[in-house]
């Protein structure tokens, strides 16, 4: 009787163990986690701004290295738009370029599988993003970026990566959108074709592979009207929808570029659900999915549980060993970014430049006509809410004055392209006003007609980097009038007639030259082969460096409104300031 339940017991033993063994089997957890658009924030100090950050590539490092802890095979992706934003990477882009690119030794040091290529990191030029791709650890995708020569991808399409015998397959595509934007010598010898064309073509070779997880890593933002009804455009800036919907076999679809959070799931037209993660921008979140295979061998048969989560790096402080390793980069940056270049005898705000003439943009318009002798020059605020106080002008100062690495262009336009220009311009900024008590700025707006606050603070419905103004001519901008019919230009600020049927040099950077924004395209109706045989010169290097040059050689500006232009009614226009500006900068403001 004892033998026979010590059998007994013995053989539940064995079920159980039997049991277990293929639980573990059968059930295995992975987890990807997605950075992007991170702008150069590797480290918790904006060297801008000279403050610390909350936020930045060191936090996400604590972060990661928490997850590897855990066993379970961690994936770690990037986006793109990395080499553009903060003086970490413009230095090692542009100025120390026999040192390993922070960037690079950043991402090497914390383990990346793949990133995307973005279209700021296009932007760097072929000296700056083929050096990082050479340094990277980690391949660099974008399958519908193609070499001309060759018609093969000039960048990595997909890669697959197999840890503890998981395959996941990623797909990289990048916007292709790109050559409206960018000066062609910035992307010699590559072309952008449509993503979703692209997608379905590089899908029956990736599942050839039967890899366990599908995942697109896009440098493209998510717009669901861009879905079903969207069967594929060659300028779709935001495709992942588009993608997603129409080109069946992706389990998770990361994106970027748009600098939204997205945490969501949509069915394709395959009937099947595709969770869809964007991480944001600048280092502030971390998309992460978490995926759980259920199924022998996680072949035929098997099941998937994906979820997803946006992760606040905010919550995690700077990982110590990764500030201390770069240590030497950080005392490179800040002697960089504190080097005295000049003075100014008063400050100067972007805050101003949205109710008229600002010493902020004037100072931009009389450097770019400085530079290219030419008769009128076209400028916007290209920082939100940035401030150059009076003294010292350092070399940070000039990326609050300059975000961009644009091009400084001259172009021919007449008169009469000149009057659409503004006109377009103006659309975007300004409302129509039927009295002084309606809004004049073009704000994001809610069912209730009243403006929509985030943390207390109301935003512009469009992006002022696109709200242009011009120098060289006197005009007003009467918001009484409905668009397209409110710019009055009086005459050239040297007191002579302006012309609509004559041709004028026009000082303007190459994001705009491209046709970047509409104003040429959509505004004025030209096309891209046009904007090209209109182009007369352009500088070999980025706007900002001329700008530095010119303050170094000055010593001293005196930066003042140039006062060339208005809008009118003046008092509808005060008290529209007097109403918004506390809406745009906060109460006491």
């Amino acid at each position: 009787m004892k033998f026979k339940y010590q059998k007994i017991l013995a053989v539940v033993a064995l079920i159980i163990i039997s049991l277990s063994a293929c639980n573990k089997a059968g059930r295995q957890h992975i987890t990807i986690l997605e950075t992007t658009d991170i702008h150069g924030v590797i480290l918790p100090f904006d060297f801008i701004e000279k403050e610390k950050l909350s936020a930045s590539l060191a936090n996400s490092s604590t972060y990661i290295n928490e997850q590897r802890k855990g066993g379970d095979p961690l994936f770690l992706l990037d986006d793109g738009d990395n080499l553009q934003g903060q003086p970490e990477v413009y230095y090692y882009n542009f100025i120390d370029t026999v040192s390993p690119h922070f960037l690079s030794e950043a991402m090497n040091w914390l383990q990346y599988d793949a990133c995307t290529a973005g279209n700021h990191d296009i932007e760097a030029g072929h000296s700056v993003y083929d050096r990082v791709r050479r340094e990277d650890k980690f391949p660099i995708l974008a399958a519908n970026a193609v070499d001309i020569k060759t018609g093969k991808p000039y960048f990595t399409p997909y890669v697959i990566i197999e840890k503890n015998n998981i395959k996941v397959a990623v797909l990289g595509l990048i916007t292709p959108q790109i050559p409206e934007w960018l000066p062609e010598e910035l992307y010699s010898g590559i072309e952008f074709r449509d993503m979703t064309e692209t997608a379905k073509l590089w899908m029956s070779e990736i599942l050839k592979h039967k890899p366990d997880l599908v995942v697109g890593l896009f440098h493209s933002g998510f717009e669901k009207s861009n879905g079903n009804q969207q069967k594929g455009s060659h300028s779709d800036e935001n495709g992942t929808a588009a993608v997603a919907f129409n080109v069946p076999g992706f389990d998770i679809i990361f994106c970027g570029h748009d600098h939204k959070l997205a945490n969501e799931k949509i069915v394709n037209s395959a009937g099947d659900t595709v969770l869809v993660l964007n991480g944001g921008s600048r280092s502030e979140n971390i998309a992460r999915a978490d995926i759980t295979f259920i199924g022998h061998m996680f072949k035929s048969g098997s099941r998937k549980k994906i979820s997803g989560e946006i992760i606040k790096v905010k919550d995690y402080e700077p990982d110590p060993v990764f500030t201390d390793k770069f240590k030497k980069q950080d005392e490179a940056l800040k002697e960089y970014v504190n080097r005295v270049i000049g003075s100014s005898s008063a400050t100067v705000s972007s805050r101003d430049s949205y109710f008229g003439s600002s010493a902020f943009v004037d100072m931009i318009h009389s450097l770019q006509l400085e530079i290219t002798g030419a008769d009128i020059s076209f400028a916007a605020p290209l920082s939100f809410d940035v401030k150059i106080s009076e003294g010292e002008i350092t070399v940070g100062d000039m990326f609050k004055l300059y975000r961009f690495e644009n091009m400084l262009y001259t172009m021919n336009l007449t008169g009469e392209e000149i009057q659409k220009y503004l006109e377009f311009s103006y659309g975007q900024w300004l409302n129509t006003m039927k009295g002084p008590g309606d809004y004049l700025l073009k704000l994001r707006m809610g069912k209730d007609g009243k403006p929509i606050l985030t943390d207390g603070k109301a935003w512009m419905k469009n992006q002022p980097y696109n709200f242009d103004s011009a120098a060289g001519i006197d005009y007003v901008v009467d918001v009484t009038k409905p668009e397209g019919h409110r710019v009055f230009i009086k005459s050239l600020s040297n007191g002579k007639p302006f012309e609509k049927g004559r041709m004028y040099k026009v000082a303007l950077n190459s994001y705009r030259g491209n046709g970047g924004g509409g104003h040429l395209t959509e505004g004025v109706g030209l096309d891209a082969g046009t904007l090209r045989k209109r182009l007369l010169a352009s500088t070999d290097r980025d706007l900002r460096y001329y700008i530095m040059k010119s303050i170094e050689a000055k010593k001293i500006i005196a930066p003042a409104p140039g006062n060339n232009w208005k809008i009118i009614p003046v008092e509808w226009v005060k008290a529209a300031e007097k109403r918004e500006y506390p809406l745009l900068f906060g109460a006491g403001q």
